[in-house]
């Protein structure tokens, strides 16, 4: 689904620009593909730049409470420096780099309620448009979908995810904002904890797992977050046991008891003081094995609905 836009910068009788993707879901640090298609207007115009934006919608926690807003997380020019000219039709091709710690939208074809969205800025006679608006669909890489697949064949199943503003201590994050999923506990670790947030931190070298479990309070002690950080490679998806490997990390989690500075590890005041939000109406499904998380929409947010929110939040979104 493309947005279109007249280039109201110029007025009536301007050209046009429509975005097409090309089809198919893109991955951390993979390549996104497609063309720009400018239509003229009654006069012909000199097109100075043509630029495509990656955002999100991210939500931060401060001492007032939660707010959200789209961030820019990527810039790229992929045209310009030609004469349009009138009622001309042209093609602009691109292929750009996808950052690598973008954030995952999709598993097993399921949307997991993030929004992320392609924006086009057409620069005509001194003039910038944000013109065409898609949305982007990012997959798991498959260290990543091979950490979710264990989590999954060990019990664990997913509620929501989101993205949070802010950065985690101690790690090389980029972005000023990380993916933050949430599972419910395996059967055998329910009695010790209530939730475990997973967040992955890619690289060209490989990946940064990131683990909080929000832990039960005991008998004589009050409960609290504790977390962990691990690094895989990315030729490690095909060779590891990943079921033994993950499982040690959960124990490895749970067993680190004392109070860990989660708060400000995580960058902002204020995080997991409250109940989580989960995307609307977003059920999931836990399968067995090899099935992992697979995930199940009930009644909720279908891949219709993920693009209709994009349009939504963005097209009002001018900063």
């Amino acid at each position: 689904m493309v947005f279109k836009r007249l280039l109201g910068a110029i007025g009536v009788g301007g050209p046009s620009a429509d975005t097409v993707l090309d089809g198919g879901v893109v991955v951390p640090g993979g390549v996104l593909s497609g063309r720009v298609r400018l239509k003229g207007g009654s006069a012909a115009v000199d097109v100075e730049h043509i630029g495509l934006e990656l955002l999100a919608r991210v939500e931060a926690e401060h001492e007032e409470g939660e707010s959200e807003g789209a961030v820019v997380f990527e810039r790229f020019t992929v045209g310009g420096g030609f004469r349009l000219g009138a009622d001309e039709e042209r093609e602009v091709p691109f292929r750009v780099p996808v950052p690598w710690e973008t954030p995952v939208t999709e598993l097993y074809g399921q949307p997991l309620g993030i929004v992320l969205g392609v924006r086009t800025e057409v620069g005509v006679a001194d003039a910038r448009d944000k013109g065409d608006l898609d949305p982007l669909a990012v997959g798991p890489l498959p260290v990543q979908e091979a950490v979710l697949e264990a989590l999954g064949g060990l019990g664990f199943g997913f509620r929501s995810a989101d993205l949070e503003y802010g950065r985690i201590g101690g790690t090389g994050q980029q972005l000023p904002f990380y993916q933050e999923v949430e599972l419910s506990p395996a059967p055998q670790y329910a009695h010790a904890v209530t939730e475990i947030e997973l967040t992955f931190l890619a690289s060209p070298a490989g990946l940064e797992v990131v683990l909080e479990a929000d832990k039960r309070d005991g008998l004589f002690s009050a409960g609290h977050d504790a977390l962990t950080r691990f690094t895989v490679r990315h030729e490690d998806a095909h060779t590891l046991d990943w079921s033994s490997e993950v499982d040690g990390w959960i124990r490895r989690l749970l067993a680190h008891r004392e109070a860990y500075g989660a708060h400000a590890a995580y960058g902002h005041p204020g995080h997991h003081d409250g109940p989580h939000r989960s995307g609307p109406g977003l059920g999931t499904a836990v399968a067995a094995g090899a099935a992992g998380l697979a995930l199940g929409v009930v009644g909720g947010m279908v891949a219709a609905e993920v693009v209709d929110e994009i349009g939504d939040f963005f097209e009002g979104d001018e900063d």
